[in-house]
């Protein structure tokens, strides 16, 4: 044993992805006197600016809503208790398909070895115990997302630590009771297409292939409040719309696969230190 404090480290590609999949576990083992380690791959520049303008729309400056999202980044992680932010600043890729994909200085565009060996620096610093991240295809396909678990799994061989690893997931029961509320609350909301909705039946997995059900209810209203703080993305972020007693109800399980483990601690598990404490 050590006096060193046990460590989650998560490993997240834009402002606002924190609170989404990890708000929860980040506010309980916060709670539970774990030090929590946020790292944040890009700036967000491509968010929404004021009154909700668009990229690429007139109005619409990068470095302008970067600056606007740090903030609103650091308000989360006040929100949510955590212990460190680090940001890696890449400039934000935007969505599959938009030219900012191509952009020289893109999270995507950047070497896989470069923005890793940043990350294992960080890795060696804070000696995490945890490390969450994206699976291979961050989770829907967005282009940072799976450049920072590009990057997370580059770091991991690049260290002598040997952390327990997982990929954020959703079990495809829950995924089912997401797609029954979004169509409750947004009924100005166009069906889609068949080929989108099959995309939308793969996303997540099987229930039985879920490896770690966290309990994360009692902090439902940190997570909604940490939501609540990247006040200028509210158009884009859905959950906000059901309130705090139905986010609670559909938001209040995290799930994740646990990919790398030297605890032998048994599966399923219903907490990410199980082995470690």
């Amino acid at each position: 044993m050590t006096d060193r404090p046990l460590t989650l480290m998560a490993v997240h590609a834009h402002p606002d992805d924190e609170a989404t999949s990890t708000g929860g576990i980040l506010a309980r083992y916060a709670a539970e006197g774990i030090r929590t380690v946020l790292v944040t791959c890009t700036d967000g520049g491509c968010g929404d600016g004021p009154e909700g303008v668009k990229p690429g729309e007139p109005g619409h400056d990068p470095s302008a809503v970067a600056a606007m999202r740090r903030q609103e980044l650091q308000a989360s992680c006040d929100v949510l208790k955590i212990s460190h932010l680090e940001t890696l600043d890449y400039a934000d890729s935007g969505m599959i398909g938009w030219p900012s994909n191509d952009a020289p200085g893109s999270f995507w565009q950047s070497p896989v070895e470069e923005g890793a060996a940043r990350l294992a620096e960080l890795m060696r610093h804070y000696r995490p115990d945890v490390v969450v991240t994206y699976d291979e295809n961050g989770f829907y396909g967005h282009p940072d997302h799976i450049q920072a678990h590009r990057i997370t799994m580059a770091a991991l061989e690049m260290i002598t630590l040997t952390p327990k690893v997982y990929w954020t997931t959703m079990p495809r029961s829950m995924m089912q009771q997401f797609g029954e509320t979004v169509r409750e609350f947004g009924e100005d909301m166009p069906e889609p297409d068949p080929a989108e909705a099959a995309a939308l039946a793969e996303l997540g997995l099987p229930d039985d292939e879920i490896t770690t059900w966290v309990d994360t209810t009692p902090f439902s209203d940190q997570k909604f409040d940490s939501l609540a703080a990247h006040a200028s993305q509210g158009e884009n972020i859905f959950f906000l719309k059901m309130g705090k007693e139905r986010f609670g109800k559909l938001m209040g399980m995290e799930t994740f696969v646990r990919v790398r483990d030297t605890t032998d601690a048994p599966v399923p598990e219903n907490d990410l230190f199980a082995g470690l404490r």
